[in-house]
């Protein structure tokens, strides 16, 4: 339920932005096309946008025949879990990275980089895997991929305001400052939406991932690999895509400095520090 309210939270703030934006644009009128498209942009996403990232990162579904090592182990974990089997992708990237897509367990997928099967053991694959899992137990999926797809939008809607001006509600041409403002700030705003929600959202997924998989400093040990790995290895979806950024299980930006402090995901330090408390609690 309170998952389901974060969800109906975030899709009323993103409405209000595209609104607002509509509104600078085109007055009135902007703002109730604005709202029009928000709409369609919700519905879409809920239905959509998962198949949307996926594509995003050409991602390729695999099965017993075609991974069956890999497969086997999301089953497993599943089962563990009580979920739903997922569907399974791979993307062939060397940076190493994972994610979990879909409005529900029921519809659920979890795609990771080949690079991540490369440099992770198995144990370390394995932890990775439960905490994607933990993001569909808790249902939280859909409000990564929504809020991902909505950014896009509102980034490109920006995009539009700065290239194009706008309208006051007398249809007299506004300050093309506002809309310069607009295209700098609206994506801001919807990055502190997504930060907002996305930062808790990945502790709650180490801890479930830590509990399904049995094994919290394996999680720990991965988390730290990857964050190593990772910051020498562009992911070049990512880069095209950075409203996705936040769905993975480790930020695959290259940005640091002011970029950091709108980062959707918190310090890798932290997270591991957490992971070891536990493992530390388990061997107590």
């Amino acid at each position: 339920m309170f998952n389901l309210m974060k969800t109906a939270i975030l899709m009323a703030a993103i409405t209000a932005l595209f609104m607002a934006i509509g509104a600078m644009i085109g007055g009135r009128a902007g703002m109730m096309l604005a709202l029009i498209v928000a709409l369609g942009m919700n519905f879409f996403s809920y239905w959509f946008s998962d198949t949307m990232v996926l594509k995003m990162y050409n991602a390729r579904e695999v099965d017993e025949s075609s991974a069956p090592q890999f497969y086997a182990m999301v089953r497993e974990l599943a089962q563990k879990a009580e979920l739903p089997m997922p569907r399974v992708y791979l993307i062939d990237e060397d940076a190493p990275n994972a994610f979990a897509t879909g409005r529900n367990p029921e519809h659920a997928a979890v795609a990771a980089t080949t690079g991540i099967l490369r440099v992770l053991s198995a144990r370390e694959l394995r932890g990775v895997m439960a905490h994607e899992l933990a993001h569909v137990k808790h249902r939280d999926i859909l409000i990564s991929t929504v809020s991902a797809t909505m950014a896009g939008a509102i980034s490109m809607l920006a995009n539009f305001a700065m290239l194009f001006g706008g309208r006051d509600n007398e249809g007299r041409p506004a300050n093309p400052l506002v809309g310069i403002l607009v295209a700098i700030l609206a994506p801001i705003a919807a990055s502190l939406i997504q930060m907002a929600i996305s930062r808790a959202r990945e502790f709650e997924a180490d801890r479930g991932g830590a509990e399904i998989s049995g094994d919290p400093a394996a999680l720990a040990s991965a988390l730290d690999k990857i964050h190593r790995y990772a910051q020498g290895i562009p992911l070049g979806p990512a880069e095209a895509h950075p409203e996705t950024a936040q769905m993975m299980i480790m930020n695959p930006l290259s940005g640091s400095g002011l970029a950091g402090l709108f980062s959707t995901h918190p310090s890798t330090e932290e997270r591991i520090e957490r992971l070891m408390a536990m493992a530390r609690g388990r061997s107590s």
